[in-house]
């Protein structure tokens, strides 16, 4: 059930992200289309790193060394939009995902080896409306 609803977000976002690169593509300039498909795929691989996460927290219990592993590369690709833009509600977005991220790794610090992750993922998805709108 859980795997099925993953694909679907997932689905759901990646078709979002195409569907604004191709409305960007044909209604701004250039310089601005590069920026915002930066934007897109960034949040594309965020997307993927919270799935990565969730698969990781599902089975932190085989392998631990998989959830620091994913909110690592969501964390680097957060610092790529952080270097890549200076959008208010952008970095609004990320400051909110960066706190999700701090609250689950605190919790994983303090022995729980199955924390909630609805923040990151929530974060994550205004991330993705922030880079599609």
């Amino acid at each position: 059930m859980a795997e099925s609803r993953r694909r679907r977000t997932r689905t759901a976002i990646a078709a979002t992200m195409a569907a604004a690169g191709l409305t960007l593509a044909l209604t701004t300039g250039c310089d601005a289309v590069d920026k915002a498909l930066d934007c897109v795929e960034t949040a594309d691989a965020v997307a993927d790193a919270v799935t990565d996460l969730q698969q990781a927290v599902d089975t932190a219990a085989n392998d631990p060394t998989q959830t620091r592993e994913a909110l690592d590369s969501i964390d680097k690709s957060l610092d790529k939009i952080d270097s890549e833009t200076g959008d208010a509600d952008l970095d609004k977005a990320t400051e909110d995902l960066r706190r999700a991220l701090t609250e689950v790794t605190t919790a994983i610090e303090n022995g729980d080896q199955t924390p909630d992750i609805t923040g990151v993922t929530d974060a994550a998805g205004e991330l993705t409306k922030v880079c599609t709108s």
